[in-house]
């Protein structure tokens, strides 16, 4: 019988800060960002609202385009895999980590505004996805112009409450 196995990772989230873009010593960019996901529930023994935020790092290889736009409370979906890597820290001890390492990430909007759309970025195709030891620099960073409005009061007014799950 043949096994199989899937490593997928979906999120929906806000980042936390700026993405940072370097480029490896071929010149690939490596842009890293985090993702922060909300768990909202009712505690059932007090009958109170309680709310947890989950962090999540994520890679994204080759995605210079997306990068500018992925600023501090842009809402994102990110399509990936778990990765798990492991280094030594600065006192010699073995720290492992795991990130997403994403296939596709699309602006959903950011800042109480709809954003760009579908700014799909980022395939990992034959690259490695461990980090270079060194010959990393950083990119420099710019602002975006400003998105479109279109589309901006698509989500005014909606919360959480309004979901039915």
């Amino acid at each position: 019988m043949a096994s199989r196995s899937v490593n997928k990772v979906l999120l929906i989230g806000h980042l936390g800060r700026d993405a940072e873009t370097a480029y490896t010593a071929s010149q690939v960019a490596v842009t890293k960002f985090s993702v922060a996901t909300n768990r909202r529930w009712k505690d059932q023994a007090t009958g109170e609202w309680k709310e947890e935020t989950d962090w999540t790092r994520v890679v994204l290889w080759r995605g210079e385009n997306v990068a500018p736009y992925l600023v501090k409370g842009t809402q994102v979906y990110v399509e990936g895999r778990l990765q798990t890597r492991s280094y030594d820290d600065k006192d010699g001890k073995k720290v492992w980590a795991t990130d997403v390492v994403a296939d596709e990430v699309i602006l959903l909007g950011g800042r109480g505004q709809a954003g760009g759309g579908g700014a799909g970025a980022g395939a990992d195709e034959g690259f490695s996805q461990e980090p270079p030891a060194s010959g990393m620099r950083s990119a420099p960073r710019s602002r975006p112009a400003a998105a479109p409005q279109a589309a901006a009061a698509m989500n005014e007014g909606i919360t959480d409450d309004d979901v039915p799950f």
